[in-house]
């Protein structure tokens, strides 16, 4: 017994130690990754982790479901789908045929109304939100500087740094893009209390506007910047901008770093469903309309579904491009594999949600799985 209580002493001593080191060493977020992500058998973030952490609501108004198309679920997944869609964990798979639903089907106890992070797809959100910021005229246009409205970045190379740049990714700072290292700025951006002061931490070290690199700390930056220009919080414009206006069926939640600070994680973390999220590609789709109302500029859309960078082909703002043979894709992406896959010429969305990509965990690249989702959707057309 004697023994006993000396090991849990001491265990005590440890632990009350190992907190002091990290809050001296400024790396107490890792208490909330150990809490909400790697005591639950996670090395990364995951679908449903929202529960664990601070959200924001994002309320519905006026919700109109999508009409099903009359050819409703009438052919069954090809065998190569349904295999990827076990191995990856695929939760939702939706394809949208002319505005109507062809076909759904959701997996591992999910349903066409559950939420699930949908991390990075967040992204062409926020710049859209920019787009309606120019529109609304609370910034002047892509080329207004990044320091009329962040102080912290007026000095050498950042004073050139535009409101484009960090939608097409190409701020040239510091920013790693690294997810499962628990030191990463990244991870820090996901668990830290005070994401302004993170992301106020950056460096631009390479001159802004010449190139693409996929960065995280890009959009967080723009979505210090819409606030500081509309003066309303991003979870609040994105309500009255998009998601009300589009009708959506379910009010959804959009991440914070904390209940003190009330900064959306705006490169991240908005939690919905493939449906709803499905009105966002079709908003692109049909060049800012919805409902014979324009609700974003259609100069700003074709803007931003384009590449910026030749030597970039693959990025635009905001919104990730690729072409298949003679199809030209745009799409949301999102970490783990969450999708909003866009052809305009043939009227077609296609949604995938889940638990995986495929064993590659690298970043900003095209995986295999991306051109199985889309090929297989063609095969079930033309059955």
């Amino acid at each position: 017994m004697t023994f006993l209580k000396k090991l849990i002493k001491w265990l005590a001593i440890i632990i009350v130690l190992l907190i002091a080191v990290l809050y001296i060493t400024d790396t107490d977020y890792l208490i909330k990754a150990v809490r909400t992500i790697y005591l639950k058998g996670h090395t990364t973030a995951f679908l449903e982790d929202y529960k664990e952490l601070d959200n924001r609501v994002i309320e519905t108004d006026t919700p109109i479901p999508w009409p099903n198309h009359t050819d409703y679920n009438s052919v069954k997944e090809t065998e190569t789908l349904s295999e990827i869609n076990s191995q990856n964990g695929t939760i939702a798979y939706v394809i949208i045929k002319n505005d109507s639903i062809w076909f759904e089907n959701y997996y591992d106890g999910f349903n066409a109304n559950s939420p699930s992070n949908s991390f990075s797809m967040a992204k062409s959100y926020v710049s859209g939100l920019l787009g309606k910021a120019i529109q609304e005229g609370f910034i002047k246009n892509l080329d207004q500087p990044v320091c009329d409205f962040l102080p912290e970045f007026c000095d050498g190379l950042a004073e050139t740094m535009t409101v484009g740049d960090l939608s097409s990714m190409a701020s040239g700072t510091n920013w790693d893009e690294a997810y499962y290292s628990p030191l990463s700025i990244t991870t820090r951006a996901y668990f830290d209390d005070d994401l302004a002061k993170v992301t106020n931490s950056l460096k631009v070290v390479e001159t802004p506007g010449q190139s693409f690199k996929y960065a995280s700390g890009d959009t967080q930056m723009l979505a210090m910047v819409i606030e500081k220009a509309t003066g309303k919080k991003l979870y609040n414009y994105l309500t009255e901008s998009f998601w009300k206006p589009l009708n959506s069926e379910n009010s959804t939640l959009w991440q914070v770093d904390s209940e003190t600070h009330d900064l959306v994680k705006a490169y991240c973390c908005i939690a919905s469903n493939a449906k709803d999220f499905a009105r966002f590609g079709k908003l692109y789709k049909d060049h800012g309309k919805w409902n014979g109302k324009q609700i974003l500029d259609s100069a700003f859309v074709a803007k931003s579904i384009k590449p910026r960078f030749k030597n970039s082909p693959e990025y635009g703002y905001g919104w990730w491009l690729r072409t298949i043979k003679d199809k030209h894709f745009f799409m949301m992406r999102g970490h783990l594999g969450q999708y909003v896959i866009v052809e305009p010429n043939d009227n077609l969305i296609i949604v995938r949600l889940g638990h995986s990509k495929g064993p590659i965990k690298t970043v900003a690249t095209f995986t295999d799985d991306i051109s199985v989702y889309i090929n297989e959707a063609y095969k079930m057309l033309e059955k």
